[in-house]
């Protein structure tokens, strides 16, 4: 007889609200339906009620851990409706912050995927490397979490010389650190191989993106298929592993932690002067999009203009909507106790996740609409 497991919407295994109703079978996973829709914030109705400059703030609270990507990927887009391109110097910044950023979020799951897998040293080491990081961040933005250093036509902040130094010495300390996560990862190696398979042809069917789709064997980064701020200029290796698993979707993150160092060295060896920030004039009429490859992968923003201060349209597609599509295919077939690692290899944001979901209170049934829909205030 299948049992239903229900884990949240609010649960330790699950750092934010999302709900996971896992059948079981003989110990093992037979489907998996997510339900999600907790936390939508209507971010994208909210950015036509401010302007065009505005909404960079706006953009990068999407997730606290990919702030940069998200008001890079929107600043890219306005601009390209523009047809503005921002400073070399400024996009030396852009391009350093996003690398920090990416670098502090890889830290992070590692710190969460050790506290996942009972290793509380390593949770502490990683953690507390990730706080240095924080501080050269706090140096560079004059924040920490939302960095609010991207503006429409550039950046808001230059850096000094006093802090690329401190950044380089930082690094420098970071290769005992990575010792750390390759030795970790070899030592956990057979909790966290052969489970959450997700083979290749599987992962382009699903059109996942970033980690889980290189940890799957396909070699694709934004940064190398539609190069975009500096990283033509830079020199960096695109990380793929075959083993389609949780520990390749880990050894993905964790080779890719020196690739992003090397980058940032290179940004601060060759980041050049002149000004950070240029007008851009005044808004066009237009439609473009902007795409950068955030920590998690593939990040997309669109916008339309008309001709004012405020977007007509602003759309999102972030890489966690994406990849949540191809999570039922993972836990088929799966002990119920690997249902912990196989998730925490997701890195999942639920913030950039959720969607509107309607209930009918009195027949409980569960409906998505459209916004043609709603504006004729259906429910009544």
């Amino acid at each position: 007889m299948p049992e239903v497991l229900k884990i949240g919407p609010y649960h330790p295994l699950v750092i934010e609200p999302e709900l996971y109703e896992v059948r079981v079978q003989d110990g093992k996973i037979t489907d998996v339906l997510i339900e999600q829709g907790f936390t939508h914030r209507g971010i994208e109705t909210l950015m036509l009620t401010k302007t065009i400059k505005q909404d960079v703030f706006l953009a990068e609270r999407v997730c606290g851990l990919c702030s940069q990507a998200h008001s890079t990927a929107y600043c890219l887009a306005v601009e390209n409706v523009f047809g503005f391109e921002a400073p070399p110097r400024a996009n030396y910044i852009r391009t350093m912050v996003f690398e920090l950023d990416r670098l502090h979020s890889h830290y992070m799951w590692f710190a969460l995927l050790f506290h996942m897998i009972h290793d509380t040293e390593r949770f502490m080491v990683a953690l507390n490397a990730r706080e240095k990081l924080m501080d050269i961040i706090e140096a560079i933005c004059g924040n920490r979490v939302h960095f609010s250093v991207n503006a429409i036509g550039g950046v808001r902040r230059d850096v000094s010389p006093q802090v690329m130094k401190s950044l380089l010495q930082l690094l420098d300390e970071y290769n005992a650190l990575n010792d750390e996560i390759f030795k970790a990862m070899e030592v956990h190696s057979p909790k966290l191989s052969g489970i959450g398979i997700l083979p290749r042809d599987k992962a382009r069917a699903f059109a996942v993106v970033g980690p889980i789709l290189r940890g799957s064997g396909v070699a694709s980064d934004i940064r190398r298929d539609d190069p975009h701020l500096v990283y033509d200029d830079l020199d960096f290796e695109l990380i793929t592993e075959k083993g389609c698993d949780v520990q390749a979707r880990s050894m993905v993150r964790a080779r890719e932690i020196p690739e992003t160092i090397s980058i940032l060295r290179q940004i601060v060896e060759n980041m050049p002067q002149g000004e950070i920030k240029a007008d851009v004039g005044e808004p066009p009429v237009g439609e473009e999009s902007g795409r950068v490859e955030a920590p998690r992968g593939e990040l997309i923003y669109y916008a339309r203009l008309n001709g004012t201060n405020y977007p007509e349209r602003i759309k999102l597609r972030p890489p966690s909507y994406v990849n949540v599509r191809a999570v039922p295919e993972m836990l088929r077939g799966e002990k119920v106790e690997n249902l912990p690692p196989i998730l925490e290899s997701l890195d999942r944001c639920i913030s950039c996740t959720n969607r509107v979901t309607i209930v009918d209170e009195k027949t409980g049934k569960i409906s998505k609409v459209s916004l043609e829909e709603l504006g004729r205030k259906w429910w009544r």
